[in-house]
């Protein structure tokens, strides 16, 4: 069992270019999952936005991004992050969010998605967003 913790960049339809960029400038793979990708289109001029991405180096860099949908708050600068702590262990990651659960406000529940066996979302009382997940393997 394991655990990483990721910086997880907001963007509002700059996902792709910043995760190209931040993948040139660090080395990688970048790979990223659209909402037309997913069948998960609100809006139809975002069908190609981000809704999962990231960039993996072989020299230890990781960074992962998305594009924030317009019918949820965003603004450059004010939320530019999550903290993603991913892990392989259902038992595992279901503890975590356990523990950092308390004092926070849930904005997604830790359940099954589209994307993971587990995703949630949280803010905790520090104002910290969290992503909590358990890895699934993406190819693109």
């Amino acid at each position: 069992m394991s655990v990483t913790t990721t910086t997880h960049l907001n963007f509002r339809g700059d996902a792709r270019a910043a995760l190209d960029h931040y993948g040139s400038v660090f080395g990688g793979r970048v790979t990223a999952v659209t909402y037309k990708d997913m069948g998960n289109v609100q809006n139809a001029n975002e069908a190609d936005w981000v809704v999962w991405g990231e960039v993996v180096g072989d020299n230890g860099f990781h960074v992962m991004a998305y594009d924030v949908p317009s019918q949820l708050p965003w603004g450059q600068g004010s939320n530019p992050f999550f903290v993603s702590v991913r892990g392989d262990d259902a038992d595992e990651i279901s503890a975590l969010w356990q523990k950092l659960a308390e004092g926070s406000t849930v904005v997604q529940p830790l359940e099954p998605s589209q994307w993971a066996p587990l995703y949630g979302m949280l803010t905790d009382r520090f104002g910290v967003t969290w992503v909590l997940d358990v890895a699934a393997p993406y190819n693109g």
